[in-house]
Parts: structure tokens; C-alpha cells; sequence
């Protein structure tokens, strides 16, 4: 990441943040356990936090997607997007919560062929649909139609692709340190 930056938001707490980042922060404190640094940060703009975390829900909710395939498609756009902290994030989420196998992600982390050709497809798609943003040629829609997935999947890629940019490109720009939960998963595009 860019370390020239001298940008220093303060890191707001359930008790500091204002009342809808501070419930927001509650309800992801109840469900995962933590409030990850990135909430933090964010919740010094309750539209970013509200808006990252209402797309989120509803990409886990509503895309189509088991939790595997989301945990590859946000991997996918955080490898394309160099963004170290949600890959270590969502490393340890596919770890131990979505069940992602550890060979997916790791071939996801360390840009290697993906064993399943299904879920090779899915990571193939996101990362060609994020590189061109948003202009896949016919050959990756084919390719991802071919391998037993649909348009309305394609609408769940973008949704994911949105999702994940929005922590992305904030990762990038505030230098959003790791959490300790994440350590174990440290990543730094080769």
C-alpha cells in the first residue's frame, strides 16, 4: 500500500460513533464478534458504512451465490485490486465461515490455477470483469455461462464487484491496518 499518505481518521467505537454507525457497529459486533477496523474507520461517514454494509448484506443475502462462491467473488475483486486487507479479511471469513477450501483461496491469493472448474470459472469472471471494468468480451460471458452459471449470476458478480470496491478503494486510501483475527492471513500481491 501507499505508505505517503497523511490522512488520519479516528477510529470510532459503538460509544463515539454517531447513532447510525454506532448501531451499525453494534449489530456487526453481535453477529461476527468484533467491530473489524475497517468499521471503525468508516463509521466516520455513516452513508459509507451504511451503504457498504446494507450491499454487503444483501450480496450474502440475495446474489445467488452460496457462501463459497461470494467468499470468491470478493476475493477475486480484492486480488484484482490489490487491496490487502480484504484479502486477508476474507481469506479468514472463507477460513472459517464460509467454508471456502483453503487450496481455493490460497490459488485465489497467489494467482494459480483454481482446481474446480466451476469455481475457477466464478474467479476467472469477477477478476476479468473487474480488470475491464464492467467490459467483459463475449468469450468470458461465454465461458461463465458454460461452466453452469447464469445472466442473473453476471448481476450478482457486479453487485459483489460494487460491494468490494467500496472497502477497496477506502483500504487504499486510509491504509486500514489488519486486524489481529486477520494476521494469520496477511497478503501482499507478488
Amino acid at each position: 500500500m501507499n505508505t505517503l499518505k497523511s490522512l488520519s481518521l479516528e477510529t470510532q467505537t459503538i460509544e463515539t460513533a454517531n447513532p447510525i454507525s454506532s448501531e451499525i457497529m453494534q449489530n456487526t459486533k453481535n453477529k461476527i464478534g468484533m467491530i473489524p477496523n475497517m468499521y471503525g474507520l468508516m463509521a466516520n461517514n455513516p452513508a459509507l458504512l451504511d451503504a457498504y454494509g446494507s450491499a454487503y448484506n444483501t450480496f450474502r443475502e440475495n446474489s445467488g451465490f452460496t457462501p463459497p462462491e461470494q467468499e470468491i467473488v470478493f476475493l477475486s475483486v480484492a486480488y484484482e485490486n490489490n487491496c490487502e486487507y480484504c484479502m486477508a479479511a476474507h481469506s479468514f471469513v472463507g477460513d472459517k465461515m464460509t467454508n471456502v477450501p483453503t487450496n481455493v483461496t490460497d490459488a485465489i491469493r497467489s494467482n494459480t490455477e483454481i482446481g474446480d472448474p466451476k469455481f475457477r470459472a466464478l474467479s476467472f469472471f469477477t477478476r476479468a470483469m473487474t480488470s475491464k471494468r464492467g467490459d467483459p468480451s463475449q468469450e468470458d460471458i461465454d465461458n461463465f455461462l458454460a461452466a453452469g452459471y447464469t445472466e442473473n449470476h453476471i448481476l450478482g458478480v457486479i453487485t459483489g464487484i460494487g460491494v468490494k470496491t467500496m472497502s477497496n478503494y477506502f483500504n487504499h486510501v486510509f491504509d486500514t491496518p489488519v486486524d489481529a483475527a486477520f494476521k494469520g492471513r496477511t497478503w501482499v500481491k507478488a
